[in-house]
């Protein structure tokens, strides 16, 4: 399987904004067990000087598996996702996600390649503010097993 090399660069629509709530963040938190104070008390997170309760750093999978379902959904592109594996998952951080923010990803297909019979798609989310101000870079690599 191959996958069209034509597809690097390929920008995707912002998706639609996505309001970061306390408690969505508490959630999270609990889910993945972590449990600094700043997930969850805002006192804690003010006296660290953040306006509201922090998110966890992997947080941010919520909402750019919205955008990247735009790529896997790509019927131009053709990944068959019955065949795909998460391979790696990274961000880089302008600054942390907090409860109040108002968020919009714009997904990216950054790198196509192919080893061993099976291809490998990263993408690049930049998440922002509504107003336009970076938060964090999400890169996601699927590898997309050949057949046997």
């Amino acid at each position: 399987m191959s996958l069209d090399q034509s597809f690097v660069g390929r920008t995707y629509p912002p998706t639609a904004p996505y309001q970061v709530g306390r408690e969505k963040i508490r959630e999270f938190a609990r889910a993945i067990g972590a449990t600094d104070a700043a997930y969850h008390d805002p006192e804690a997170a003010r006296a660290l000087g953040h306006p509201d309760v922090v998110a966890p750093p992997t947080f941010p999978i919520v909402l750019t598996m919205a955008a990247n379902q735009q790529m896997i959904e790509d019927p131009d592109l053709a990944i068959d996702y019955t065949r795909v594996v998460h391979g790696d998952q990274r961000f880089a951080y302008t600054r942390p996600v907090v409860a109040g923010d108002e968020l919009v990803c714009v997904n990216a297909i950054e790198e196509i390649t192919g080893r061993g019979g099976h291809v490998f798609v990263t993408s690049r989310t930049e998440v922002t503010t509504t107003a336009g101000e970076p938060v964090v870079t999400a890169w996601m690599k699927l590898v997309v097993r050949g057949e046997a």
